[in-house]
């Protein structure tokens, strides 16, 4: 499920090599976490978050066949700026 994830949110950003993907497995359920370069959260979101829902639709009809839920946690990294001088 991690390289379905993986995948899709490759296939969406501008900077696919910043896509990081890891997976905290429970007995029942288990939490994707998605990071990407803070320029592409954006487009993995979507407008009014319809991509990220349909990457979470996605995950609930793939976990139904394996009897597990899935839960998908985009975690936000922030810009890191220089300090000015």
């Amino acid at each position: 499920m991690k390289e379905l994830v993986e995948l899709i949110a490759k296939s969406l950003v501008d900077n696919p090599d910043k896509v990081q993907v890891s997976q905290l497995d429970g007995a029942q359920s288990s939490i994707i976490e998605l990071k990407v370069a803070p320029d592409d959260v954006g487009k993995v979101i979507g407008r009014q978050g319809r991509t990220a829902q349909a990457i979470r639709v996605i995950l609930g009809a793939a976990g139904m066949k394996l009897k597990k839920r899935y839960t998908l946690e985009l975690v936000e990294s922030r810009k890191v700026e220089s300090p000015e001088k």
